[in-house]
């Protein structure tokens, strides 16, 4: 893992997950140039969304089971044609299975993740998943301004043939750059998917991690689900590019996850799995403020905004590293079942969010980003302080296989 591959995989996940986000952005534009309105427009990006939470279960597993370079190679080409034939739709049913053909097959990142984690000493691991989770941020953030800009200009369907274009070229460079390394697992498929299910059942350290995930994340979905009513409402009189403006805000965090990896190789995930929460809560605290409206208002909701997204991007750093080393042979499996619990976690936040400002407005939204935030740090503390710290128990495990096999 040199520096040159750290940052070809940091663009590799900053790509696929710009492929999620991006067609968020040209929704009106496409229904215009496709002639219905744009609540119809929007299955596309729903059936892209859940493409993607089904590649997670579906494929990222396949990560253990085939080698790396050549299940890149054949993802990323799936999702460039995918795109091709986006930008290319006669109508919107064809754009909506395109759509979902992106999801699915857009899961790159999750597979590149535990990739790296294996390519890498156990000393610089979290430090190169601060870099790809960098990527895969700033690739959030970019894609919808890109989207947006080159569609107003070239029309809709410019964002995707360009994006095929771009996802088609890093298959080739990855086929050639990516190191040739045998699977770690040789179970068949349904195997690989009973194992998702089993090992949360059987590590601590998983559940633990895709607790934490789950709930901050939780959190984190409720407050930005809500921001939209708060900047719209009569408090601001804001439109809904405000919330994109202020999205851009967490921008900052592409810095900070990088610092925040080598602070969990020097002293493991959890210190900073503790300063993640303790910051969530803090976060609250401030975005309260935010109610008040005018200039202090949103010089809260910038500040708490920030605050709660660098905790959120920590957090997932200092998970991350905890889960990869629990066993070398099951990492994509482990990836799988993290990242299904969080983005879980996510959509029941945008639930309780939404009712939750219906019942308290902004208060009860900060309310419900403190209680999952203190629901975390409960859970956190309950465990042994050596296990807070991320020693050797924290951080090993062994894992049985569905025909009786040790992995690890």
């Amino acid at each position: 893992m040199s520096p040159r591959m750290t940052l070809l995989l940091a663009v590799t996940c900053a790509v696929a997950v710009g492929n999620l986000y991006f067609p968020q952005a040209i929704v009106p534009l496409a229904a215009e140039g496709l002639h219905t309105s744009p609540d119809a427009a929007s299955l596309a990006v729903t059936a892209t969304q859940a493409g993607y939470t089904a590649g997670i279960f579906l494929l990222v597993p396949l990560g253990d089971r085939l080698p790396h370079r050549r299940f890149l190679v054949t993802l990323l080409t799936l999702t460039g044609l995918g795109l091709l034939g986006a930008g290319c739709a006669p109508g919107l049913p064809f754009l909506v299975t395109a759509g979902a053909l992106v999801g699915l097959t857009t899961v790159a990142a999750q597979v590149v993740g535990p990739m790296a984690a294996g390519l890498v000493a156990s000393d610089r691991r979290g430090a190169v998943l601060g870099t790809l989770l960098s990527g895969s941020t700033g690739g959030m953030l970019l894609a919808r301004a890109f989207s947006g800009t080159l569609g107003e200009r070239l029309g809709w369907r410019a964002p995707y043939l360009v994006a095929a274009a771009v996802t088609l070229l890093l298959a080739g460079v990855l086929a050639r750059a990516v190191p040739a390394v045998a699977p770690p697992s040789r179970q068949p498929y349904r195997a690989l998917l009973a194992d998702t299910l089993r090992l949360l059942r059987t590590e601590p350290g998983l559940r633990r991690s895709c607790f934490y995930q789950a709930t901050v994340f939780a959190g984190f979905s409720a407050v930005w689900t809500c921001l939209a009513l708060l900047l719209s409402g009569p408090a601001y009189g804001m439109g809904a590019q405000a919330v994109g403006l202020l999205a851009l805000v967490g921008g900052a965090t592409m810095l900070c996850t990088p610092l925040v990896g080598r602070l969990v190789d020097r002293h493991g995930p959890g210190p900073v799995n503790l300063a993640s929460m303790v910051a969530v809560l803090v976060s609250a605290a401030i975005l309260v403020a935010g109610a008040l409206g005018d200039v202090p208002g949103l010089v809260a909701l910038v500040v708490g905004t920030l605050l709660l997204d660098v905790a959120m991007q920590s957090g997932m750093v200092a998970n991350k590293a905890r889960v990869y080393a629990l066993c070398a042979d099951a990492r994509s499996r482990l990836n799988t079942a993290y990242m299904t619990c969080a983005y879980l976690g996510g959509s029941a936040g945008s639930w309780l969010g939404v009712r939750a400002w219906g019942q308290a407005g902004w208060w009860g939204v900060c309310a419900l980003l403190a209680l999952l935030g203190s629901l975390a740090l409960a859970r956190h503390l309950m465990v042994p302080p050596g296990g807070r710290r991320g020693g050797r128990g924290d951080m090993t495990s062994t894992v049985r296989t569905s025909d009786g096999r040790h992995e690890c």
